[in-house]
This record gives C-alpha cells, sequence and structure tokens, in this order.
C-alpha cells in the first residue's frame, strides 16, 4: 500500500509549487472584495465605498444590502459581483440580450433558493453514483418523468448549469425527440442535432458551447424525425453516449415524458442512470411507482426521486 508523502517538514518555499500550499500562502495577493467588484461596476470612489460601509456597520447588513438600499447599486450589480467573488456563472443584462430563458434559475439567481435546491441536488447525485464520484461523472444521467408539466427540462437545463460551475465538463443532449426546449432554453441554432447524428446525416458543428457558461455543451435536437423511438432504440445512440461519455465529465440526458411512449424508458436503460422528476400536488404516486418499475425492470440505476416545487 502506497501512502501519501509526508509535507509536515516542507521548505515554505514550496508553496510556490504545491496548489494546495498556494492557497494558504498569505502572502499571496488577495482576491477583491465585494465592495471592490461593486465599486468597479458602478465607478464609486473610496469615499463613496466608505459611506457604504458605515451604513453596513450602523444597520447590520450586507455591503451589497447596504449599496442597494443607498441607491448606489443594484441588485443585478450585487449579484454580478457575488459570481465573479465565488467563480459563478451569471446572467446579466449582456446575456440576456443573448437570449437565456428565465429558467435558468442558475445563471438569472445563481444565490436564490432555487439555486441552492439544485445546488443539493446536485451533491446528493454525486453521492449516489453507484462506487462514487467517478462512476457519476462517466454514468450518462437521463431526467425523466411520467407526465407533461412535470419541469423535467427546466429541472435538467439547471441541474447541468450546477455541474458545469464545479468546473468539469458537462454536455447536455437533448432527446426528446417529441418536445424538444432545450434548444430555446440556451438560445442554440438547432438547424444540426441529435436527429442528424443518429440518422447518419451531415452532423458537423452538432455540439455547441453555451456563451457565458464556461465547460458547458449542448446537443440538440435537430430536425424532429418521425420516428423517435427507432432513433434512440438503434446502436447508434449506444455508440453516441459511449463515447461522449470518454469525452465529458457529465452527460445529462433530457427525455419526452412516459406518458407519450416508451421513449423515456430506452433512453434510460441506455445511460445506465435516471433522476425521476414529478411535480408537487399535480404528478400521481401510482405513475411514479410505475415509472420505478419499469427502470428496474431495464436494470436502471435510479439516482433518486425528484418532487419539483417551482
Amino acid at each position: 500500500m502506497t501512502l501519501p508523502p509526508d509535507h509536515s517538514s516542507q521548505d515554505p518555499d514550496d508553496a510556490h509549487h504545491d496548489p494546495l500550499l498556494g492557497a494558504l500562502d498569505l502572502s499571496a495577493e488577495l482576491p477583491p472584495t465585494i465592495g471592490e467588484l461593486i465599486g468597479q461596476a458602478r465607478d464609486l470612489d473610496a469615499d463613496t465605498l466608505e459611506r457604504i460601509a458605515r451604513y453596513q456597520r450602523e444597520h447590520g447588513v450586507k455591503f451589497g444590502e447596504a449599496a442597494i438600499a443607498m441607491g448606489l447599486a443594484r441588485e443585478e450589480d450585487v449579484l454580478h459581483a457575488l459570481s465573479r467573488q465565488f467563480g459563478y456563472a451569471y446572467a446579466h443584462a449582456e446575456d440576456e440580450v443573448r437570449g437565456l430563458s428565465p429558467e435558468l434559475v442558475m445563471l438569472q439567481q445563481p444565490f436564490g433558493h432555487q439555486a441552492e435546491a439544485f445546488r443539493a441536488t446536485r451533491s446528493q447525485i454525486l453521492l449516489r453514483g453507484g462506487e462514487g464520484e467517478q462512476t457519476a461523472r462517466k454514468r450518462p444521467l437521463a431526467i425523466v418523468s411520467p407526465g407533461t408539466g412535470d419541469g423535467k427540462t427546466f429541472f435538467c437545463a439547471n441541474l447541468s448549469v450546477a455541474l458545469a460551475q464545479l468546473g468539469g465538463r458537462v454536455l447536455v443532449i437533448d432527446a426528446d425527440l417529441r418536445g424538444a426546449r432545450m434548444h430555446q432554453i440556451f438560445n442554440l441554432d438547432n438547424r444540426v442535432g441529435l436527429s442528424n447524428v443518429l440518422s447518419g446525416r451531415q452532423a458537423m458543428g452538432a455540439v455547441k458551447a453555451v456563451r457565458g457558461v464556461p465547460n458547458l455543451y449542448v446537443l440538440p435536437v435537430g430536425i424532429q424525425p418521425p420516428n423517435p423511438l427507432e432513433l434512440v432504440a438503434g446502436q447508434a445512440f449506444g455508440r453516441l453516449l459511449r463515447e461522449v461519455a470518454t469525452r465529458f465529465d457529465h452527460v445529462v440526458v433530457d427525455t419526452p415524458a412516459t406518458m407519450f411512449g416508451s421513449d423515456g424508458v430506452v433512453i434510460a436503460a441506455r445511460c445506465g442512470s435516471a433522476l425521476i422528476v414529478t411535480r408537487r400536488d399535480v404528478g400521481k404516486v401510482a405513475a411514479a411507482r410505475e415509472l420505478v418499475g419499469a427502470l428496474q425492470t431495464g436494470r436502471v440505476l435510479v439516482a433518486g426521486v425528484v418532487m419539483n416545487e417551482f
């Protein structure tokens, strides 16, 4: 058994070569504070920043809240500053012009309660990935739901953003060949996509990077085919999943609701793992149980069941 090296007597100069020790080097340049970031965004001088800090101390609020209360910053400025400070992608005005959907709460409201729920779900998925995080990363995850309106595509898109914010490469495959929406959510060209790949037609440029979200890529559905079940049940789809699993850290697959046919279960069986999404107080327990049974029959690892409240 090989033990990790003992660095207890390591020379302090080695901090420049060890990333962990470098992170603990107090002589290194500190990242900008939230005040400095807001000041840069709103062109505020040092005296104005001191006034905000004084208001913050007197009223016991956060710096960003103080700036907003004094009319010196907008909520968008504060969120953008926080996203820069903590390394989170955030859809500010520039991104909204690009047409990103308001459904992308991980970008539009990265510090809201919905975003926190997606981060919590992300953690649970990684923890339940079979034999650990590495297995979870290499097993494509199908997002399935019993009926329409459960929020499956909304959930799939935001979970993918949450995974990308960890720093790994993430691919979203829109395999809902009956009612695709992923290209609309991310404002992407849908002329070439999954249907082109599976039918053996020209598919150059089918995988598209999402602007403003590092590490996130989408394979949209492409032209809606007349034979969706045959395409996802064919060997080409299995080969595609195996190939992308070697090129991306996470692969998340959107599927049609199972009320429209067996496409969702077939796709989940190809992926090997699935997460069920159903809407609270709307979805029927019997339908969810039936879907769980169908997935287990297909030897699909069920990562969990999400009751969507949003």
